[in-house]
């Protein structure tokens, strides 16, 4: 099982995997699971600095589509917890996101409360499609700030 496991992280390491494999790293870091794909995404661009943009860019994707996955189990998880205890959950987080609608997914890209935040609005029946889109943009800009940010404060190159 170790060989196993090992000689997939090597398989996955290559560089014509590199896009794909942060993807995934990206997708599964929007869900509850804690882990972080930023550190992937400025590896990828310190070996490739030619895929910055695509870098972002797909990371940007895989981090929304993770979000989506939350949203879903937040919608799956209040459909499951109404139809057992037969009432609904009122709290007063829940008004302020239900008040501020699918605009809030724009702070899913907040540590520790952002994904989180995708599952309620799941929970609360925010309309999927805008809650994506305003995922999507708050996912994109943190990866965008961040990974300019650690290209200027780590500028040497790195030669494979």
């Amino acid at each position: 099982m170790e060989a196993w496991l090992q000689r997939l992280l090597e398989v996955l390491a290559l560089p014509e995997y590199g896009l794909s494999t942060l993807f995934v790293v990206a997708a599964v870091s929007a869900t509850l699971l804690p882990m972080g794909s930023e550190p992937a995404l400025f590896g990828l661009v310190k070996i490739n600095p030619e895929l910055l943009w695509p870098g972002i860019l797909v990371a940007t994707a895989g981090n929304t589509v993770g979000g989506a996955i939350t949203w879903w189990m937040g919608y799956g998880a209040e459909r499951a917890y109404e139809h057992l205890t037969h009432r609904k959950v009122e709290h007063r987080v829940l008004g302020w996101l239900e008040r501020f609608g699918p605009k809030a997914c724009l702070l899913s890209w907040l540590p520790v409360v952002g994904d989180p935040l995708c599952g309620v609005a799941g929970w609360l029946r925010l309309s999927f499609w805008p809650c994506v889109a305003y995922m999507a943009i708050g996912k994109f800009l943190r990866y965008l700030v961040m990974t300019l940010a650690l290209l200027w404060a780590f500028p040497g190159q790195v030669h494979p």
